[in-house]
């Protein structure tokens, strides 16, 4: 597996990762129905068997659950990947009660996933989302003495606000951003992007499938279950946003197959090459879908039909909200 340099911490050490990751999250949350917990188990060791050893997971998947069954899943295999986890939010009777980031719940909590992953490190340890009541530099000054400790190797931020990763950065070296990015949802290139770029920090993606749709496993007309966060989300709740959206989908379709690799693929290897140190993270329940992410890291495409490509792409808008009002006014701070 080819890698790449997603940030460096604050001694210079670089964070380098395989290309492409692996979002853990779908085996605990968002869309049901879930594996079994041997299942799941299982299916963790063949993927990193076959490569895919950057582990994303956090502590609100399932609450606890998701950590709980990597930590299981890597017994005995813990050297092999890079692990990275995220924290942050207040936790009460098996439910998210708000945001906590305050430096001696920042401490609790890394405790807890150190226990749950069965380590003695964390790789990567994220913020997953900024703390209106907490100042950053608090945070990431909670952060540099964990790293100090050994207990994290890099911190970063997910969703953070361009001037509150300045102000975090300033700090203490942040080494990635986890942010939603892919042909679905663009926004990371009018703003964030470019700060990453001036200072150095990786960009690691979440959702880059669209939640489905770039990966061919979302119709027209399709309806979801309960428990199945798309069903919250208004670009796919509101069939008329969800149809009209569906249009992009069915370009990467049409592409991807007229050079022979799946959709999953082809819309991987896109934001690929957005970046030398974007490096996306989808998720997956089955080894054959972990291999087709990990085939973009060898995709190529002739220059000029990338920019056929990518003008057709321009020309499709994606309308609706990515979360519930609830979620939007979390993200961006």
């Amino acid at each position: 597996m080819k890698t790449r340099l997603l940030g460096l911490n604050q001694a210079g050490d670089a964070l380098t990762v395989p290309a492409v990751g692996l979002g853990c999250m779908g085996l605990s949350q968002a869309y049901p129905p879930f594996p079994e917990k041997e299942e799941g188990i299982r299916f963790l060791r063949e993927a990193v068997d076959a490569g895919a050893v950057f582990l994303d997971t956090a502590e609100v998947y399932g609450i606890y659950k998701n950590e709980e069954l990597v930590g299981e899943a890597l017994e005995g295999i813990r050297d092999r990947v890079i692990l990275a986890t995220k924290i942050g939010w207040r936790i009460r009777d098996g439910k998210r009660a708000g945001l906590d980031s305050r430096p001696e719940s920042v401490r609790k909590a890394v405790e807890g996933c150190l226990r749950r992953l069965r380590t003695d490190h964390i790789d990567l340890l994220y913020q997953h989302r900024v703390d209106p009541e907490v100042p950053i530099e608090e945070v990431a000054g909670v952060m540099s003495e964990l790293y100090k400790e050994g207990k994290i190797r890099f911190w970063g931020m997910s969703e953070p606000g361009v001037e509150t990763l300045r102000r975090a950065n300033s700090v203490f070296r942040v080494a990635a951003v986890e942010n939603e990015y892919s042909l679905w949802f663009r926004e990371a290139e009018r703003e964030m992007i470019p700060v990453l770029e001036e200072l150095g920090i990786g960009l690691v993606p979440f959702a880059p499938l669209g939640r489905g749709v770039l990966a061919g496993r979302v119709r027209r007309g399709d309806t979801f279950p309960k428990g199945d966060t798309r069903g919250t989300i208004p670009r796919f709740s509101d069939p008329e946003l969800l149809d009209a959206n569906l249009a992009l989908a069915d370009l990467v379709n049409e592409t991807a197959a007229a050079h022979g690799v799946s959709p999953a693929t082809f819309s991987l290897a896109w934001i690929l090459r957005q970046k030398p140190w974007i490096v996306p993270i989808p998720g997956s329940r089955k080894l054959s879908r972990v291999l087709e992410n990990l085939a973009a890291a060898d995709f190529s495409m002739p220059e000029e039909d990338w920019h056929v490509f990518q003008a057709k792409a321009d020309a499709v808008r994606v309308t609706g909200d990515r979360y519930d009002p609830a979620g939007m006014a979390m993200v961006g701070r």
